[in-house]
Formats: structure tokens, C-alpha cells, sequence
């Protein structure tokens, strides 16, 4: 079993960037990856990032290379990193991680306007 918990969301314009954080309430090193999802308003939830506990990463396109996924196994956290953030990235943003279940963080809202 395992609590998950986003902080860093707010409000940004386009161009800015933005670092959301993801607490666990067990050492990560035992969790196999780690995942952060979004979801925008009257949309599906997304899969955004990805990162393994060998620190393998992987991305969803519309994000690749502008998103950032790292962890700190010291503070049992997990980062993502936004820069260039454009309107389209404005959701809510889930930690998720499987232990024989799913996991989800409550979310933190990202907007990106104007």
C-alpha cells in the first residue's frame, strides 16, 4: 500500500514552467515505475511520463521534450518538470504507481493561460 501526493500545480503563462512534485509514502526504490497522468475538462485521463525504478523514462509525444520525469530516492519523490508550457497542457495532473493495485495521488491543477 502506498500514499501518493502531487503539490507544485498554479497558474502559468504560455512559455513559462512549472515543477510538480509527487510524495510516496514508501521508499520508491521498491516500486517498479511511476507514472503521472492529467486530465483536462470533459477528457479522458492521459498517460504524460513515465519512470522506471532503474530510472529509465519514457513520454507521451505531445510532451517529449519539454516535460522532464525524475525521482529522489533520499526524499521518496517524484518531479516533473514542465517548461514551455502551452494552453493545451491545462488539467489536473495525477501521480499513479500499481502495487497488485492502482494508486492515485488527489491531484494538482495546472492552468496555463493568459
Amino acid at each position: 500500500q502506498v500514499q501518493l501526493t502531487e503539490s507544485g500545480g498554479g497558474l502559468v503563462q504560455p512559455g513559462g514552467s512549472l515543477r510538480l512534485s509527487c510524495a510516496a509514502s514508501r521508499p520508491i526504490a521498491n516500486i517498479d515505475q511511476i507514472n503521472w497522468y492529467r486530465q483536462a475538462p470533459g477528457k479522458l485521463r492521459e498517460w504524460v511520463a513515465t519512470i522506471t525504478y532503474r530510472g529509465t523514462t519514457k513520454y507521451d509525444n505531445s510532451v517529449k521534450g519539454r516535460f522532464t520525469i525524475s525521482s529522489d530516492s533520499v526524499r521518496n519523490t517524484i518531479y516533473l518538470q514542465m517548461d514551455n508550457l502551452k494552453p493545451e497542457d491545462t488539467a489536473i495532473y495525477y501521480c499513479n504507481c500499481q502495487i497488485f493495485e492502482q494508486y492515485w495521488g488527489q491531484g494538482t491543477q495546472v492552468t496555463v493561460s493568459s
